[in-house]
C-alpha cells in the first residue's frame, strides 16, 4: 500500500516536510536516545521488588505494589527524548527527597504522558483526578454515602494516595474554584489532615514515634491513621497568566517543587516544526495568536504518511482553524508564517473529493472498516474504526442531500477519523447535525447525542448521583461513559457553549482513552486493559469486580460547534487547551446553487420560481456587511429555508413575502421591516402584507373578531399539520396567550402548561421532585407527560430561562432524541427502542408551542428567538389595526362613549409608532388600553384624564419620556397632565 502511494507528486515542499516529519514521530535523533537503553530494561516484565531503577546517577529501589491494577502501563515507548528522560531523573530525585512536583507548561498531554511515564517506570500505584471548576473539597478528601438507610464516609482520592502510599495526579489546579485546594496545605506541608469521619490522618515518622510508645489498638482508638512515607503528588497545570485560569495560592505554589515541561525540543530542521513552534512563540501571544497545538502534530503525520500528495496548509488549518479563529490580522501573520517557511498551497492543492467505497474488514478483533477515497485521478485506500451497525456508502436519508461540498467534507472527516476527535465548526443552521449522522451511517456507528449547555457540570458529563427508592445514595454513569463502553460515535452538541473549566474533565478521555469515574471506577484504554488483564492474569469478571472497564476500540467524539466570536472575550471558546482535543473541521455555508439543490431534492414539489427568489434574497442578506441584514440572515438559516419551502409545496399560493417577514419576525422591529422592504424590489415578490389578504372570519368562532389574531391562528394551523413546532414571539400584552387558549380549544387537543423563569434548570424542565411519605420522590414534569401522552406542550415566558438551559430542547426537536436527568431516554423512532431500558417512545401527536417576547430592549429575557427560533416555525404576535382594536374595546366598554374608545386607540397607535422607531422605550400594548376601558366601564364617572394616569405614572419620573407622553396624549384629546393655560384641552 505504502509503495503505491510513494509514487504520486505531492510537490517538493510537501515530500520534504513528510519525510522530516516521518523522522520526528520515528525517533528522534541517535544523540537523545544515549540514556534510553538505561530505562528501556528497567520498564519490562523483568522488574520486579527490589530492583532498582537507574536513570543517569540517580537510582531508585522498586517495590511490589499491592494493587496492580493501578500501575499506569503502556505510557513508556522504546524511543524517549533524552528530554523526557530528563524529566523522568528530576521526578525521580524529587521522590527521594521526599518532595512533591509541580509540572507545569503549555496544554496538550505531554505533562500527564510523563507523570504516567514516571509512575510506570518505578511501578507506583495512581490516584488520578481532573480539577474543575465543580471540584469540591468532597473530591478530595470523603464523600457521605447512604446505605441500608444509614449515612457513612467514603475516602476519596487524596486519602487513598495518603494512606495507601500512591501517587495523587492532581491535573488542571488553575481551573479549581478559590478555597478548594487549601484544604491539601497540611496533607503537602506536614503529611496531616483532619478527616470528617473523625479520623486524623498523621505523617508516618510522627505516627511511628507514637507507636514506640502507645500500642496501635490506642491509636486505632484514637482515630489516628498513619499516612505512608511514599505517598508524594505530582501537580499538572497551566502558567497563569498567559492562559485562562486562576493562579495558584502562595502557600500551596510554595509546598510544590516546580519543573517547566514545555514542548519537546526537536533538533531536526523541520519545515512544519518551524512553523508550529513560531506560533508558540512570545512574540505570537503578544500578537493574540493562540499557541498551534504542537502535540497534535502525530495526527497530522499519520495523515501525510497514508496521503503524501495532501496539502500541508490544508492540514494545518485542520489542527489550527485560523480561518475561523483569528481576525484579519491574525490570519495575515498566520499566512506570512506559512510563506516564510514555503507551506501556502499551489493554485490547484490536491484534496479529497469524495469517498469511493466503505467496506468491512471481516476478521479482526477490533472493528474496522477499508475506506477508499478518491483524491485527484487517484484513489487512496486506508483503514478507519467502525461502529457495530452495517456500513452504508449512501445511507438513502431522506434528510440529507450529497452536495460536492459535502462529499469533500466528509472524505476529510474520513481522514481525521482515522487518526484523532473531530469538531466541526459552522453557523447555526449550516447542517452539522446532518453530516455528523450521515457520517455515522456510512461506518455502521449507533449515535449517542449529547446537548451541551452553559450550566453543565463535570458530574453531568461523566457521572451522575441519584439516590434509589430506599434512600441509598448510587451513582450513574452519563450517555459518554455508556457510549465509551460500547463503541458508539458520540455527538457533543454545542460544545461552544460549556464552560472550559467543565470540559477540562474530558481531556483524559480525548488525549488517552482513559477516564476516572467519581465512583472510583476506571476506564482504560483497550490495549493498556488488555495488557493488564495478561499481566495480572485476571479474566474480564475479575477485573470488573475491581471497577475497571474497557474502552471500546471504536468509540469516537465529533464535537458541533458554532464559529468562536472573533474579539469577543466572553464568545470566544476556542483557545490553546480546545486546540489539542480535536481536528477541526469547517462546515462552510452552501453556495447558491447547493442550497437550490438540496431544496429541490428534499421537497420535490416546492415552486421553482419561489425558490429562486427566496434563495436571491437569502444570500443577498448574507453577503451584505450592514449588520440589521447580518442578523436577518440568521435567521434565515439552511433549516429555516427548507421549512419555509415545505410550507409553500402545501401552500403555493401563499405570499412569499409573508412567509419571509414570518421567519425573520420582521414585523417586530421597525429598523428589520424597514431592511427587509428595501431588499424586496424584486417585482416578482408580493408585498401583500398580513391585512391585506383575505380572511374569512366566519371561518372560526373567536371572542373578538381580530384580523390579526384570526391570521395567525389559520398560519399556526397550516404549521401544525405539516407536524411542526410552533413559536410566538411579540411585546407583551398583545395576546399570546389568547392565541394560544383559543387554537388548542379550537383544535380540542389536551395540553401541558410549563412556565419557564430566570432558575429554570436542565432538571427541573424534565423532573419534578415533590415528598411522599416522607421521601423525596420525581415526578415526571409537564414535558416527559406532553412527550409520553402526546399532548401539546405550552411553553410559556420561554425568554427567561437561560438559553443555555432551553438549547436542550434542540436534541428533541431536531434529533427526535434526548437523555432525561434521570437518566430515561426519549427516542422519536421506535426502532431505536431495541430492547433497551428507560426508554420512552415520543407519541406521534406530541407538539410544543412556546411563548417568548421580543428580544431586545426594554425586555429584560434571553435572546430565546436568535438562540433556537430557526428550529421553530415562527410566529409574530402584534398589536391588532386601528379598526380591530375599537371593536375589541367596544366588546370590553359597550357603554364608554365612542369617542373616547377612538381617542385612546388613536393615542396609543401612535405611542407604538414612536416605541419602533425608537424614539421611547416602552411599547404601549393592547393589555393596557383594555385595562383602561375596563376601568371606564365600571367607573364611568371617572375622568379619561384619570384613569390614564393607571398606565402612565410608570413614566412620571422620567422628565424627557413624561413631555413626550404628554404631548402625544394632547394632540389626541386626552388632557394628562393639563395645565390651566392650556386653553385648546379647555375648549374641548
Amino acid at each position: 500500500m505504502q509503495s503505491r502511494l510513494l509514487c504520486f507528486s505531492g510537490g517538493p515542499a510537501a515530500r520534504r516536510v513528510r519525510l522530516i516529519l516521518q523522522q520526528v514521530v520515528r525517533g528522534r535523533l541517535a544523540a537523545e536516545r544515549q540514556l534510553q537503553p538505561e530505562v528501556r530494561a528497567l520498564h519490562g516484565p523483568g522488574a520486579a521488588a527490589g530492583d532498582t531503577v537507574t536513570i543517569g546517577d540517580v537510582s531508585f529501589k522498586l517495590k511490589t505494589p499491592k494493587s496492580p491494577e493501578l500501575v499506569p502501563l503502556n505510557y513508556m515507548s522504546d524511543n524517549l527524548a533524552q528530554s523526557v528522560v530528563q524529566h523522568l531523573r528530576w521526578i525521580m530525585q524529587k521522590d527521594l527527597l521526599g518532595q512533591d512536583v509541580f509540572l507545569i507548561g503549555p496544554p496538550g498531554p505531554l505533562r500527564r504522558s510523563i507523570a504516567m511515564q514516571y509512575l510506570e517506570l518505578t511501578k507506583r500505584e495512581v490516584e488520578y483526578i481532573a480539577i474543575s471548576r465543580d471540584t469540591t473539597e468532597t473530591d478530595l478528601k470523603q464523600r457521605r454515602e447512604i446505605r441500608a438507610g444509614t449515612a457513612f464516609y467514603i475516602d476519596q482520592c487524596a486519602v487513598r494516595a495518603a494512606t495507601e502510599g500512591r501517587i495523587l495526579v492532581l491535573e488542571g489546579l488553575e481551573k479549581a474554584e478559590r478555597n478548594v485546594l487549601p484544604v491539601l496545605n497540611n496533607l503537602l506541608e506536614n503529611r496531616e489532615m483532619q478527616l470528617e469521619d473523625g479520623r486524623f490522618l498523621m505523617s508516618a515518622e510522627r505516627y511511628d514515634k507514637l507507636l514506640q510508645e502507645h500500642t496501635k489498638t490506642e491509636l486505632d482508638a484514637w482515630k489516628i491513621v498513619r499516612v505512608s512515607e511514599d505517598f508524594r503528588v505530582i501537580a499538572l497545570g497551566l502558567p497563569v497568566p498567559r492562559y485562562s485560569g486562576n493562579p495558584l495560592d502562595p502557600p500551596l505554589r510554595s509546598r510544590f517543587q516546580a519543573r517547566d515541561v514545555y514542548h519537546l525540543p526537536f533538533k531536526v530542521s523541520a519545515i512544519l516544526l518551524s512553523f508550529a513552534t513560531t506560533l508558540c512563540s512570545q512574540e505570537s501571544s503578544m500578537l493574540g495568536l493562540p499557541d498551534f497545538p504542537l502535540d497534535s502534530l502525530s495526527a497530522a503525520v499519520q495523515i501525510l504518511d497514508s496521503f503524501p500528495m495532501m496539502s500541508v496548509q490544508h492540514i494545518i488549518k485542520w489542527l489550527y482553524p485560523y480561518n475561523v479563529l483569528l481576525g484579519k490580522e491574525g490570519r495575515t501573520a498566520v499566512e506570512d508564517a506559512l510563506k516564510r517557511f514555503e507551506l501556502q498551497d499551489s493554485e490547484s492543492p490536491l484534496l479529497p473529493s469524495r469517498i469511493k467505497k466503505v467496506e468491512q474488514i471481516h476478521g479482526s478483533k477490533t472493528l474496522q472498516a477499508d475506506v477508499t477515497v478518491q483524491i485527484a485521478e487517484k484513489e487512496v485506500k486506508f483503514q478507519v474504526p467502525a461502529g457495530t451497525r452495517p456500513l452504508k456508502l449512501c445511507s438513502g436519508s431522506d434528510t440529507f442531500i450529497e452536495t460536492s461540498s459535502h462529499k469533500q467534507l466528509l472524505a476529510e472527516m474520513m481522514q481525521s477519523h482515522m487518526v484523532k476527535d473531530m469538531c466541526l465548526i459552522g453557523g447555526k443552521g449550516c447542517g452539522k447535525t446532518v453530516i455528523a449522522k450521515e457520517f455515522a451511517n456510512m461506518l455502521g456507528y449507533n449515535i449517542e447525542p449529547v446537548m451541551l449547555y452553559q450550566d453543565m457540570t463535570a458530574r453531568d458529563l461523566v457521572q451522575q448521583r441519584y439516590t434509589l427508592p430506599n434512600g441509598d445514595t448510587a451513582w450513574r454513569p452519563s450517555p459518554l461513559v455508556t457510549a465509551a463502553l460500547d463503541g458508539k460515535l458520540v455527538i457533543l452538541d454545542g460544545i461552544h457553549r460549556v464552560n472550559s473549566g467543565t470540559l477540562a474533565v474530558l481531556q483524559r478521555l480525548i488525549h488517552d482513552r482513559e477516564l476516572t469515574l467519581y465512583d472510583g471506577t476506571r476506564l482504560l484504554r483497550e490495549d493498556r486493559y488488555q495488557s493488564l488483564k495478561d499481566e495480572l492474569q485476571l479474566s474480564d469478571k475479575e477485573l470488573q469486580q475491581r471497577s475497571i472497564f474497557p474502552i471500546h476500540s471504536s468509540f469516537r467524539i465529533v464535537a458541533l460547534a458554532e464559529p468562536p466570536v472573533i474579539g469577543s472575550s466572553t464568545k470566544q471558546w476556542l483557545g490553546p487547551e480546545f486546540l489539542t482535543l480535536f481536528l477541526f473541521h469547517n462546515v462552510k455555508s452552501f453556495t447558491r446553487n447547493e442550497e437550490i439543490q438540496v431544496i429541490k431534492e428534499m421537497i420535490p414539489n416546492v415552486p421553482t420560481v419561489a425558490v429562486e427568489q427566496l434563495l436571491s434574497l437569502t444570500h443577498k442578506l448574507r453577503e451584505t456587511n450592514d449588520p440589521t441584514a447580518q442578523s436577518l440572515a440568521s435567521s434565515l438559516s439552511t433549516r429555516q429555508l427548507l421549512r419555509i419551502c415545505r410550507r409553500l409545496s402545501q401552500y403555493p399560493d401563499e405570499s412569499l413575502y409573508h412567509a419571509v417577514n414570518k421567519a425573520c419576525l420582521s414585523r417586530l422591529s421597525f429598523l428589520f421591516l424597514s431592511t427587509l422592504s428595501d431588499l424586496l424590489t424584486d417585482d416578482l415578490f408580493s408585498l401583500d402584507t398580513e391585512d391585506t389578504q383575505d380572511f374569512d372570519a366566519s371561518k372560526a368562532a373567536c371572542i373578538f373578531h381580530v384580523i390579526k389574531h384570526m391570521m395567525v391562528m389559520e398560519d399556526m394551523l397550516k404549521d401544525f399539520l405539516l407536524g411542526e413546532h410552533l413559536l410566538l414571539v411579540g411585546n407583551q400584552g398583545v395576546g399570546k396567550n389568547k392565541i394560544v387558549d383559543r387554537f388548542l380549544h379550537l383544535l380540542n387537543r389536551p395540553r401541558e402548561y410549563l412556565q419557564l423563569h430566570r432558575d429554570t434548570t436542565v432538571q427541573s424542565l424534565t423532573l419534578q421532585p415533590s415528598v411522599t411519605d416522607g421521601r423525596i420522590t420525581y415526578e415526571d414534569s409537564p414535558l416527559v407527560k406532553s412527550v409520553k401522552l402526546g399532548h401539546i406542550l405550552v411553553i410559556d415566558e420561554a425568554d427567561k430561562a437561560p438559553t443555555n438551559v432551553t438549547c436542550i430542547l434542540k436534541t428533541l426537536v431536531e434529533s427526535g432524541e434526548m437523555v432525561l436527568s434521570d437518566g430515561r431516554r426519549l427516542v422519536a423512532n421506535p426502532a431505536n427502542v431495541d430492547g433497551r431500558e428507560n426508554v420512552i417512545v415520543i407519541h406521534p401527536d406530541f407538539r410544543m408551542v412556546v411563548l417568548a417576547n421580543r428580544p431586545g430592549f426594554p425586555f429584560l429575557g434571553n435572546d430565546f428567538f436568535g438562540t433556537l427560533g430557526d428550529i421553530f416555525s415562527c410566529h409574530a404576535v402584534d398589536n391588532p389595526k386601528p379598526q380591530s382594536e375599537l371593536a375589541m374595546l367596544r366588546q370590553y366598554g359597550p357603554d364608554v362613549p365612542e369617542p373616547i374608545l377612538q381617542k385612546l386607540v388613536a393615542a396609543f397607535g401612535e405611542l407604538r409608532s414612536l416605541a419602533d422607531q425608537g424614539i421611547i422605550n416602552y411599547p404601549y400594548s393592547t393589555r393596557e388600553v383594555v385595562n383602561i376601558v375596563k376601568h371606564l366601564q365600571k367607573f364611568p364617572t371617572e375622568g379619561l384624564a384619570n384613569v390614564v394616569r393607571n398606565v402612565f405614572d410608570f413614566d412620571s419620573y422620567n422628565n424627557e419620556m413624561r413631555d413626550t407622553l404628554i404631548s402625544t396624549l394632547h394632540k389626541h384629546g386626552i388632557p394628562i397632565g393639563a395645565k390651566p393655560t392650556s386653553i385648546q384641552l379647555a375648549k374641548e
